[in-house]
């Protein structure tokens, strides 16, 4: 199905010194189009056909569709940079000129426009388009801002329910944190209990092995003592045996002497 586009430009021309604007009808179908156009007194058309769009087309090394495109791009939009002329063409014709620049060359683009058979009935569609298109651009704008007004209600619950959310959680963290906190220093002290205990009872355990211990090596050093004694005592007793001898000894040689 062939696809139809509408737009309506108002065009500012200098005509004799006056910046007289000019109001620019498209209808846009898939390979030609038609315009409608109007200066508020007399009113102009021109129907350019698939034949005819397809020679411009080939004259400018495009396909149909792109010099459609083209057109509609400066019809439906005043670009800036581009000098739109709609001069005298001679029988009450006009001619609707406006220049592109492609690959550093200034172009320039242009259609004959018949005067209207019927100017009135022209005007009017135009200005109907206008009009319908003010009422409608009016409605989306009313949507928009009821929309907009919308959303800026919601953002506001959103932006309550999430402060509110947040200060929730805060709360629900410092709770949280608190019981940690009492929890950890109660498991705390706990385990410092049980290594108290745990310390309390290895060293209860420990001190009758050291008492057994200390009295074992008591037990040997007088042990060892008492030997040593005996041994000394036996030296002293040889010693002691040996005096005798060397004495007796002595007293008999004494006694030979005196004789």
């Amino acid at each position: 199905m062939e696809s139809i586009r509408h737009t309506c430009l108002k065009l500012k021309l200098i005509i004799d010194g006056d910046d007289d604007p000019i109001f620019v009808k498209g209808t846009w179908f898939d390979s030609r189009f038609d315009l409608s156009i109007t200066d508020g007194i007399d009113a102009w058309v021109c129907t350019a056909s698939e034949d005819e769009v397809r020679e411009r087309a080939e004259q400018w090394d495009q396909s149909v569709s792109e010099y459609i495109e083209t057109a509609e791009r400066y019809l439906g939009f005043q670009q800036p940079g581009s000098v739109y002329r709609f001069v005298d063409a001679g029988d009450g014709h006009k001619r609707l000129s406006w220049t592109i620049e492609k690959e550093g060359i200034k172009l320039e683009w242009r259609w004959k426009c018949k005067p209207s058979p019927n100017g009135r009935k022209t005007t009017a569609t135009i200005l109907d388009f206008l009009m319908d298109a003010n009422i409608r651009l009016s409605e989306e704008v009313v949507r928009k801002s009821q929309s907009f007004d919308r959303l800026k209600v919601e953002a506001e619950k959103c932006l309550a329910q999430s402060e509110k959310i947040s200060r929730e959680k805060e709360e629900f963290e410092s709770a949280v944190y608190e019981k940690f906190v009492a929890v950890l220093n109660s498991k705390k002290a706990k385990l410092r209990n049980l290594r108290d205990q745990l310390s309390t009872q290895e060293t209860n355990e420990k001190s009758p092995e050291e008492e057994d211990h200390s009295s074992e090596k008591t037990e040997s050093y007088n042990e060892q003592s008492d030997d040593e004694k005996s041994d000394e005592e036996r030296t002293s007793d040889l010693t002691g045996t040996s005096k005798g001898k060397s004495a007796s000894k002595q007293y008999n040689r004494k006694r030979k002497t005196q004789k």
